[in-house]
């Protein structure tokens, strides 16, 4: 694959150099200048074989990455198979919660949330790519807004030759959330941002900027701005997909979104040949892409605070890419041009919806599942399901689409919002009450570009 930046100041790079540089040098986000259809008999193959083995993730993965990205960088099938099966050690579940709606359960990997699966292929990607290190340290600088963090500091933690600074916003993720990455190994360093989500991605991308600071660190990123992050997310949209009934129509899927690397990644999907009647974002406070869908005008705005925090963003990156891939064949007009911006929505709003839900309806849709399913979901999913619902309106009859709802979260990770609305303890799962004992390691960064150079100066003499 060859990828293009968003920015279109940079030249066109494969696979290899997006995977380790992460962003190009003009700012903008590589995406790649065409999607490969799924061959025929490919999709179904993966069907048959989940019938007659089970749902296998990583022979899912294996698939599907080497339909991607297989060869790049001398990159083998046999090597793909390795990072599938070394990364994809949890299962991802389709299960049915109602006659036509199913969770997609993302939430079983070591830091329990859907991001170990990107973070996961990412870096034994990057090991497959450096079979032989050439004895530099490799810094992978990531900003969250709640589950990035903790994902990447599980993949990457103790692997030899990397770094890794997680930038986060103080005060606006929980406990459980946090205490993923600031208690991991001493390769991973924990830096509070005085400020919101978008403060520390804004960080980021000026510390990417800085072609000297890039050199001086070996920075690459592991959010889903990365390639290398982003592709993966394919793997659980076709597994997924795989496993409803084989004669179930194409289904809508219901994404919680908020930097919208997960919908990107399913629209690309959808662009491959992945059968999908439509795809629904699910928002909280944070509209900026359902404002967008109304009105054709991209309007970035300061992020608030809700229940669903990792969705805290007022300007997602991702929307660029899902632009570029929207946008029609030839048009040169930059990409955040307003005639063309109204011209990619109408294209966008064939395969598009959006939907934004206050705290106080993810509070009742958690305690309305919990009564209703006798489930647990967390304020992510919940979102997820609150879109779902809206969508399909008052259309109960049997010819509706089935629905897939990311369930992006374990409800473990939010239970001071989780447990007060069920009026249950919740019980935590062993690997994240084991982080509960353990000491903290954070430093507080004010919103500079000056400031993160000193802390990245610092931790680089560590």
């Amino acid at each position: 694959m060859i990828f293009r930046s968003t920015a279109e100041q940079s030249p066109s790079v494969d696979f290899a150099t997006a995977l380790l540089t992460g962003v190009p040098p003009d700012g903008g986000l590589y995406h790649p200048e065409s999607l490969p259809p799924f061959p025929s008999g490919f999709l179904e193959e993966i069907q048959v074989g989940i019938r007659r083995h089970g749902p296998d993730p990583v022979r899912t993965g294996t698939l599907v990455l080497n339909h991607l990205i297989g060869g790049e960088g001398g990159i083998s099938l046999t090597a793909l198979e390795r990072v599938s099966r070394e990364a994809l050690t949890f299962p991802l579940p389709l299960t049915r919660i109602s006659p036509s709606t199913f969770l997609l359960e993302l939430f079983h990997g070591p830091t329990l949330a859907f991001k170990d699966v990107g973070a996961r292929v990412m870096a034994h990607l990057l090991a497959a790519l450096e079979a032989e290190p050439d004895g530099r340290i490799r810094t992978i600088l990531t900003a969250t807004s709640g589950d990035t963090g903790g994902a990447v500091a599980s993949a990457f933690e103790h692997v030899p030759g990397t770094r890794v600074v997680v930038l986060f916003p103080r005060g606006r993720v929980s406990r459980e959330q946090r205490i993923q990455f600031t208690t991991a190994g001493p390769n991973v360093h924990a830096l509070a941002v005085d400020g919101s989500f978008d403060d520390c991605q804004r960080l980021a991308r000026e510390a990417f900027a800085d072609t000297a600071l890039r050199r001086r660190h070996g920075l690459t990123s592991a959010n889903s701005i990365n390639v290398g992050r982003l592709l993966p997310q394919l793997i659980y949209y076709v597994h997924g997909w795989a496993q409803l009934p084989l004669d179930a129509p194409p289904p809508s899927y219901a994404v919680p979104s908020g930097n919208l690397g997960n919908l990107t990644a399913g629209l690309m999907a959808r662009a491959m040949g992945l059968p999908a009647h439509d795809f629904i974002a699910a928002t909280n406070a944070n509209r900026v892409l359902v404002d967008f869908l109304d009105t054709g005008r991209f309007s970035p705005q300061p992020s608030r605070p809700t229940l669903s925090s990792a969705m805290d963003v007022g300007d997602p990156s991702n929307l660029r890419r899902i632009l570029a891939l929207y946008s029609a064949p030839g048009d040169n007009r930059p990409l955040l041009d307003p005639a063309r911006l109204q011209d990619t929505r109408r294209h966008l709003s064939r395969h598009l919806s959006a939907s934004s839900w206050s705290d106080e309806e993810t509070e009742a849709c958690i305690r309305r599942t919990k009564a209703d399913t006798g489930r647990l979901v967390d304020p992510h999913t919940a979102v997820g399901m609150l879109a779902l619902q809206a969508a399909r309106g008052t259309n109960t009859g049997q010819s509706r689409p089935p629905g897939i709802i990311l369930a992006t979260a374990h409800p473990a990770k939010f239970r001071a919002t989780v447990e007060p609305l069920i009026h249950d303890s919740l019980p935590l799962p062993a690997s994240l009450e084991e982080r509960l004992h353990e000491p903290e390691r954070t430093r507080t960064l004010e919103s500079t570009l000056p400031a993160l150079v000193r802390a990245l100066d610092d931790v680089g003499t560590k």
